[in-house]
């Protein structure tokens, strides 16, 4: 079987498959999620009538997920860059029709009602940004470090959507988005001085969003004494730190835990990594966090071998986006960072994080079908972007490559 060089010549070896081992620990960590949503969610659900409510919608969005993941990877590298715009303007509108039509849920208005479903545009809009930017950025390898072309147009994109996810009082998304921005940026070659001044920025602006608004300023004062406010804004915060202390080594068994019992709030979503600390233990607790090292370390891998540009920032913004998230949630859950409302990728309650994150590990095992080694450049040239594009390439065995 014959397959393309890094310059497009045709070359011989076998065709690359996909990532089984990301494939695997992603596989894991979905039926981890699956055991102990129901295992949250089982007593406020049987309070209801049926014990298997969440667990069963969480099926059926983890089915339509996988489905999203094999169409992703068959589409390929090139048909995702060309569907990367669309996508990019249908999540815009999807989060402008928010406050028109969206449904309110927990004071904040984010779902768009869907007949049974309720969708949430913010997450589509994560893998959204990821295709747009790396996209873009490839389109641009050689202008990367013109403030008006390579850095501009990005942080208005990535501003504007960050903006809307606001607007429906989600900062943790617009913080996650950001972040995503910052690293894709960096790899594609932008200035630093620019990135810099881009984060300094948004620090005053940051600061500005939380101590004016209440709610946000209340878990930030629980957050520095939670002992004091456990009884009111910091109640959630106090409750994980008690829940997870108390998994021990082996954990108190599954279905053995108190916060399931209306001691954890959102203990089937936001807080679920406290329930599997309180069930199964720090061993459960390291392999959770195991697992997810293996999907950023195997993301990384095919942020290396991707094939060309576009796979490279794409598959970056992936791994960024999925292990951004995850260290965040793992983070407020254990008393590292004031309360905030993200999922806990793969794992928690929720259909549309469930759908869009499965998506976005389609796109990641595309990249490492795909491969070609963008990245691989002369001894001493790892950067990519205008710089790194006058570094001669080496070839398959190792002899440096003309133009």
């Amino acid at each position: 079987m014959r397959s393309e060089t890094p310059e497009g010549r045709q070359g011989s070896g076998p065709t690359p498959r996909a990532d089984a081992i990301l494939l695997g620990a992603v596989l894991l960590l979905l039926a981890l999620g699956l055991v102990f949503v129901y295992s949250a969610s089982a007593v406020r659900a049987g309070r209801a009538g049926d014990e298997f409510h969440f667990l069963e919608r969480q099926l059926v969005a983890a089915g339509v997920g996988l489905s999203l993941l094999l169409a992703a990877m068959r589409l390929g590298t090139e048909r995702l860059a060309r569907l990367s715009y669309p996508l990019m303007a249908v999540s815009l509108g999807l989060l402008l029709l928010v406050p028109l039509v969206g449904k309110s849920a927990g004071g904040a208005q984010r779902w768009i009602p869907l007949g049974p479903v309720h969708l949430q545009p913010a997450e589509v809009a994560k893998v959204a940004l990821v295709l747009y930017l790396a996209r873009s950025l490839a389109r641009k390898q050689d202008k990367v470090q013109v403030f008006s072309i390579g850095l501009l147009p990005h942080v208005l994109v990535t501003g504007a959507v960050g903006a809307l996810c606001l607007w429906q009082k989600d900062l943790g998304t617009g913080v996650v988005l950001f972040l995503v921005l910052l690293v894709v940026l960096f790899a594609a070659g932008a200035r630093v001085v620019y990135l810099l001044g881009a984060l300094t920025a948004a620090l005053p602006l940051a600061y500005h969003l939380v101590r004016h608004t209440e709610y946000r300023w209340q878990r930030v004062v629980a957050f520095l004494e939670p002992a004091r406010f456990k009884d009111g804004i910091g109640f959630q915060l106090w409750e994980s730190l008690l829940v997870t202390s108390k998994g021990g080594w082996l954990g108190q068994g599954l279905g053995q835990g108190r916060g399931r019992l209306y001691y954890l709030p959102a203990a089937h979503t936001d807080f679920i990594a406290a329930v599997i600390a309180e069930e199964a233990g720090l061993v459960g607790l390291g392999l959770l966090i195991g697992l997810f090292a293996v999907v950023v370390w195997r993301g990384l891998r095919a942020t290396f071998l991707a094939r060309d540009a576009f796979g490279c920032y794409a598959a970056l913004g992936m791994t960024t986006l999925i292990g951004g998230q995850a260290l965040l949630n793992l983070a407020v859950v254990l008393g590292m960072l004031p309360t905030k409302g993200l999922t806990l990728p793969f794992v928690s309650y929720g259909g549309s994080s469930l759908l869009t994150l499965l998506a976005g590990v389609g796109v990641l095992l595309a990249v490492s079908v795909d491969r070609g080694g963008f990245l691989v450049r002369a001894p001493g040239g790892v950067r990519v972007g205008p710089r790194a594009a006058r570094l001669p390439r080496l070839g398959a065995a190792g002899a440096e490559e003309g133009p």
